[in-house]
């Protein structure tokens, strides 16, 4: 069976019977990713680090995000291409931008570790790390940063797993990782009593071993092959596949930007309230980590489609194309209001699952900043998720620039400008109803966008 061969089945077989198939693998593999940082901070909020531990692991989280934004901005870049050039019934350069693909990453990779080691504690420091938590954050950083490469490249690499039509290799590789993580984090926490130390070493050799494996993948390819010549770097083919992964990278930037404003924003506000600095931060990090949860949920769906999609936008199946963006769009919508109605009524007993303080001086404070946080900051959940994968169901069918739009109104226009004025008229509580605003507004602009295409996609099947 020839390259096309293998793909054309993403034409033909059932859209549901697609969905389960490349999506719920996907699904599982995001959700394992996000459980490298949850599962730290589980250990290490019931250890005797307690919440000051959380705080610390909370302020490295931004460095996750800033190399998440490179090596998906390059995998999902790469997978767009591949997808769509499958379509085409064309393959012959995507091995070009996979390569080159592979080589960015690992120069990316190396040139944050360069920036970042010396900088260490300045820029914990400015994402919210107080003189209490910043000795566990930099014992955390300086592991997790060594291992930068190898965590960046299987990113990149599960992205093309997936489009290559193998998501049950990608969830694997990640499955597999995560557990080793699950396994080594009480040996290392409570057994060998190595603290942040061990939650890092824990996590990288999770990391470790999910690199191996995706690695093993690239020499049983599907529908492409790399050779010696794939990794002549090629920035012509690269710059389309670029193209297609931008959103990733911004989306993920732009999560960045929102964390250092947010932590700054709750430092000051957090010092001039009862709650002081630590509670607010600890808390916010355990609220991105459980937001996390959510969103890769819906990123899972909607990535997993994205050969489906990609395949049949390139061979002009737009009627397909329009039915299986309603099937993500139904199953999002369910997720998000699953997890409003327990973020609504059982906000202590998610935050619980993290530990109980033992190390702040006044534990009410931080029960009640967590209720107000869950309670108000992920009131409109479900408009978060859904304007989320409108950004990714954009970049599947080579639309960046729609792409990018959807996501930062949602972040960079709206959320950043309320965060820094709504404090000034409500205190630290106004940097909580800073997000529902900014999804109100960037719901309706996602609303429009997508009815604009599917007109626009009408009119060519005309």
């Amino acid at each position: 069976m020839n390259q096309s061969e293998n793909s054309q089945f993403l034409g033909t077989e059932k859209i549901t019977k697609l969905m389960f198939a490349f999506s719920i693998p996907c699904v599982l593999s995001l959700l394992v990713s996000a459980l490298y940082n949850i599962v730290d901070q589980i250990f290490i909020g019931n250890s005797e680090l307690s919440a000051l531990g959380n705080a610390a692991t909370g302020v490295v989280f931004p460095v996750f995000i800033i190399a998440q934004a490179f090596a998906w901005c390059f995998g999902d870049g790469c997978a767009a291409y591949l997808n769509i050039c499958q379509g085409k019934g064309d393959t012959q350069l995507s091995h070009k931008a996979i390569g080159t693909g592979i080589l960015a990453t690992l120069l990316a990779s190396i040139v944050l570790m360069i920036i970042f080691f010396p900088l260490k504690t300045q820029l914990l420091t400015l994402f919210g790390a107080s003189e209490n938590s910043i000795g566990m954050a930099v014992e955390y950083f300086n592991i997790i940063l060594a291992f930068f490469p190898v965590y960046m490249l299987s990113n990149m690499m599960n992205a093309v797993i997936r489009a290559d039509g193998s998501p049950a290799w990608s969830m694997a590789s990640m499955l597999i990782g995560a557990m080793t993580n699950i396994i080594l984090d009480p040996v290392f926490i409570f057994g060998l009593h190595w603290g942040m130390k061990g939650a890092a070493l824990a996590t990288v050799l999770g990391q470790v071993v999910s690199f191996v494996i995706s690695l093993f993948y690239f020499f049983r390819t599907k529908t492409f092959k790399l050779t010696k010549r794939s990794f002549i770097p090629d920035f012509k083919t690269f710059a389309n596949a670029l193209k297609l992964g931008a959103s990733s990278f911004i989306t993920q930037m732009t999560i960045v930007i929102i964390s250092l404003v947010c932590n700054i924003m709750l430092a000051k506000y957090g010092a001039m309230s009862h709650y002081g600095v630590d509670i607010p931060i600890a808390i916010i990090g355990i609220e991105s980590k459980v937001f996390t949860v959510v969103i890769n949920l819906v990123v899972g769906i909607v990535l997993g489609c994205q050969p489906i999609i990609g395949y049949n936008i390139g061979a002009g199946n737009y009627d397909r194309v329009k039915k299986l963006y309603r099937s993500i769009l139904l199953c999002t919508v369910v997720i998000g209001v699953a997890s409003t109605l327990l973020f609504e009524l059982a906000p202590k007993a998610v935050v619980g699952i993290f530990g109980t303080p033992i190390n702040i001086p006044n534990p009410d404070d931080y029960w009640l900043f967590a209720e107000k946080t869950f309670r108000i900051f992920l009131s409109l959940v479900t408009f978060t998720c859904t304007i989320k994968m409108t950004s990714i169901f954009f970049q599947a069918v080579g639309k960046p620039v729609q792409a990018v739009i959807s996501s930062m109104i949602r972040d960079i226009v709206c959320f950043i400008p309320l965060i820094l004025i709504l404090p000034n008229f409500f205190g630290i509580e106004g940097i909580l109803f800073a997000a529902p605003i900014a999804d109100f507004i960037a719901m309706i602009v996602a609303i429009s966008l997508t009815v604009i295409f599917f007109k626009h996609l009408k009119i060519q099947k005309a």
